[in-house]
């Protein structure tokens, strides 16, 4: 996972500071996996995660994956002497702040929906925690 297209390809690190106020809320399936930690997270523990519930789920359910890697991350080749300029765009990364909703299930009773989500926790590089859609009251 990486965008088609970015306005510049390299970006400087940041800081990840406060807690998510968007995309904090469970908003298209029953179940999330909310993040507890504020991090970075790469493609490839995005796409292990996706893998991972798709696999416990066997086909039935759907799921959904709110974040997605904008961030490039540069890095100099080893043994490369200080100077001559940033290096070259290595991986992308998502920005995670505490209480983003990384991932949601829908089609799948709750038990089913909280081990699937606990498979994907383990490849994820922070604490999280299972939660549920709440419902407006009509």
């Amino acid at each position: 996972m990486m965008p088609k297209r970015v306005l510049y390809r390299k970006s400087q690190r940041g800081k990840m500071k406060g807690n998510a106020t968007r995309g904090n809320t469970v908003a298209f399936g029953d179940y999330g996996l909310q993040s507890l930690q504020s991090s970075w997270i790469t493609a490839r523990q995005i796409e292990a995660g996706r893998i991972a519930c798709s696999h416990y789920l066997r086909r039935e359910g759907r799921v959904f994956i709110r974040i997605f890697p904008h961030k490039p991350v540069s890095a100099k080749p080893l043994e490369t002497r200080m100077g001559k300029g940033k290096g070259e765009p290595e991986f992308w990364v998502a920005i995670v702040k505490p209480g983003t909703v990384m991932f949601e299930i829908t089609g799948v009773d709750e038990p089913t929906a909280k081990r699937a989500l606990a498979r994907v926790a383990h490849k994820m590089p922070v604490r999280t925690r299972f939660v549920t859609r709440r419902h407006a009251v009509a």
